[in-house]
């Protein structure tokens, strides 16, 4: 029977446990097995074709055998190959030339180096399937949301393990501000992706991701797992605030209310897990300009022009409505971009937008990625500007307090111009109408000196 030498015995106990716990299937463990024999074989006699090795995993035993022909004594070339005659009958006498020999090796003879090679070899298999084997697991899931212990926190990302130990990292990047995970406890987030890089697969995880809201909706709307409701389109700024679109293929079933629940239960949960990210539900459609007007709720909007090429849309909304659409540090007018997938410039519905003069006009005086900074913010015309205080430019617009001064005096020299002219106009106008009284006046007073002068007479 088998050689039961501590090395290789012990070798095989360790890799049957690891089969039992990563699930490696048998034949998978005896192909590894029976490479990992061929191997050391193949570096101490120079070839293992003619050997056989029978390996049984469940028992941790193993046989290798040796087959060589029967030579007549004195042509032995090959002794790992060929064996003599009086050999191979001093094993059994009734061996004849040319017939095959298979005889039992002792694996103690292949020595300690042999068997240490055997050990480093079976343990970097072992590794390959380890790694194989997570890749296996997790490439499917990617999508899927998980909940796993942390283990360690750094600076720049988190390590958790889940329930068979396999690591997995969560990014800062990755992670919704304000999250901080202490070494114990559970959190839960969406397999963003499986890197297979040099062989050693990384899951990474993700809090904020869009599919991550997604799946968490998913899981708190039954009528969304029953196929009754889809959600379209997800846009989030994780930790603030988030758009979702949903349609409903039920006409007796309101994908809004169903999504929100009783007094917004069914996104309560939600709301706590996304550490208390506003999250807005709307009506999805294909007519883009409707699309475009529901996406920029609460504000009530009046009109949308779309420009189909430049992926562009111009909105129009009453004075009142501009800072709804925009929100605060222009977060509702962003995640309506990012949830239509248009470039949205809002514009005041009055007369006043008559007079009013896009940024671009300022280009020679203005440098141009400051006036893009501007748009970014919901500014695009000038009248926008000055129509807000300096505070709000500074909260909402990414550029230095100079800056802003600088631009906020361009602007203003641009309509004082404006004013002046006007006024001017007003003056010259009032003057005329000054001098039509006067002469007015002056015929009057002839007529009536001319009256007395009569009576007199």
């Amino acid at each position: 029977m088998a050689t039961k030498t501590n090395g290789p015995v012990n070798l095989i106990d360790s890799f049957a446990e690891f089969k039992e716990n990563k699930n490696i299937d048998r034949a998978t463990l005896m192909s590894v097995l029976e490479e990992c024999f061929r191997s050391v074989i193949a570096k101490t006699y120079g070839s293992d074709e003619n050997y056989d090795v029978i390996v049984n995993p469940d028992k941790g035993d193993f046989e290798i055998y040796r087959n060589r022909t029967v030579v007549p004594d004195g042509e032995v070339k090959d002794s790992n190959m060929e064996i003599s005659l009086s050999e191979a009958r001093s094993i059994d006498d009734d061996y004849e030339v040319g017939e095959e020999v298979s005889q039992l090796v002792q694996f103690a003879e292949f020595g300690r180096r042999a068997i240490l090679t055997l050990r480093q070899t079976l343990a970097s298999r072992i590794l390959e399937l380890e790694h194989d084997s997570l890749y296996n697991q997790y490439k499917d899931r990617v999508g899927e949301v998980i909940s796993a212990e942390v283990y360690q926190s750094w600076k720049r990302e988190a390590l958790l393990v889940d329930e068979a130990n396999n690591e997995l990292i969560l990014p800062k990047t990755e992670q919704i501000p304000g999250d901080h995970f202490r070494k114990g406890e559970n959190a839960r987030a969406v397999i963003l992706r499986v890197d297979n890089t040099n062989g050693a697969p990384k899951i990474i995880l993700s809090r904020t991701s869009p599919l991550f809201l997604q799946r968490l909706l998913e899981a708190e709307v039954p009528e969304i797992q029953d196929g009754l409701i889809t959600i379209h389109k997800v846009a989030r700024i994780p930790g603030e605030r988030a758009k979702i679109a949903v349609e409903s293929y039920d006409d007796r079933v309101d994908p809004v209310g169903a999504c929100v629940g009783v007094k917004g239960s069914r996104v309560h949960g939600i709301v706590r897990e996304l550490h208390k990210e506003n999250i807005d539900v709307i009506n999805w459609t294909n007519n883009t300009q409707l699309l475009i007007a529901r996406a920029l709720s609460p504000a009530q909007v009046n009109n949308v022009v779309l420009y189909e090429d430049e992926r562009r849309a111009e909105v129009y909304l009453d004075p009142e409505q501009v800072s709804l659409a925009i929100g605060k540090s222009g977060l509702n007018i962003k995640l309506a971009s990012m949830l239509t997938e248009y470039t949205i410039d809002v514009f005041r519905d009055n007369d006043e937008t008559i007079d009013d003069v896009n940024l671009e006009e300022f280009a020679d005086v203005i440098d141009e990625w400051v006036i893009e900074e501007f748009k970014k913010a919901g500014f695009g015309t000038a009248r926008e500007v000055l129509s807000v205080s300096r505070e709000e430019l500074i909260s909402r617009v990414d550029v230095e307090e100079e800056t802003i001064d600088d631009v906020l005096t361009i602007l203003a020299a641009e309509f004082n111009e404006e004013m002046l002219d006007s006024e001017n106009e007003e003056a010259v106008e009032g003057e005329e109408k000054i001098a039509e009284g006067e002469e007015e006046a002056t015929e009057s007073g002839t007529a009536e000196e001319n009256t007395e002068t009569e009576e007199q007479l």
